[in-house]
């Protein structure tokens, strides 16, 4: 799929933008399987809350704020790998759990694929706001992903360190929502992936807007 320039952005009502309709359709059907068929659903829960809280923001300001088809795409694949994620727990993934095995690997990544597939797969949509909706300079709509993505990951760290203390009192649940698996550095390995992820996003941006420029 092409990266979407400004001019190719339609405003056609919702039910007429079929690859749209497909990716909510798509993604609500797996998700409430997933919360069907969760060992945990308070742990489900738990970790859907933002899921949530983006979900509604897309629909309340799609009228508003039309993101590209490439931003959806990127955006709706983000949301299946978290959403997976929280169906089997984290730290029980199964594509982790293959990964693990295959690799003689000491623990399950699956939880860093997904904190580097944020930065990876929601820059681009951050991207997107910054040129299109805030009309930044191209500059700054470089690195203001990067810098988005970096301070998101330390956020989002705090907060599931709060949650853990807060609701499941420090226990080994807590251990099991935090998904350390015995790593104390695990947080900053988190961070870090989300951030090297973005620069690698951002960094091909660059270099396809400045090639589409020589041409």
């Amino acid at each position: 799929m092409p990266i979407t320039s400004r001019q190719h952005i339609t405003r056609k009502p919702f039910l007429q933008r079929p690859l749209h309709v497909a990716y909510m359709a798509l993604f609500l059907i797996y998700w409430v399987y997933s919360a069907i068929t969760t060992p945990d659903l308070l742990n489900w829960a738990t970790e859907n809350l933002l899921t949530l809280s983006l979900l509604i923001c897309l629909v309340a300001f799609y009228n508003i704020f039309r993101f590209s088809d490439t931003s959806y795409t990127f955006i709706f694949l983000f949301l299946l790998l978290h959403v997976y994620g929280s169906q089997y727990q984290y730290p029980d993934a199964p594509v982790g759990e293959w990964l693990k095995q295959q690799f003689n690997l000491n623990r399950n990544h699956y939880d860093r694929m997904v904190h580097f597939g944020f930065g990876l797969l929601l820059s681009y949509p951050m991207h997107d706001v910054l040129v299109r909706g805030l009309k930044v300079k191209r500059s700054l709509s470089y690195l203001l992903p990067i810098e988005f993505v970096l301070s998101l990951g330390a956020l989002y760290e705090l907060i599931e360190w709060a949650v853990a203390d807060l609701l499941y009192k420090g226990n080994e649940q807590a251990m099991d929502f935090l998904g350390m698996q015995g790593d104390i550095w695990d947080a900053q390995k988190d961070i870090a992936l989300g951030l090297l992820g973005s620069m690698i996003t951002m960094s091909i941006v660059f270099l396809l807007h400045n090639r589409k420029k020589r041409l």
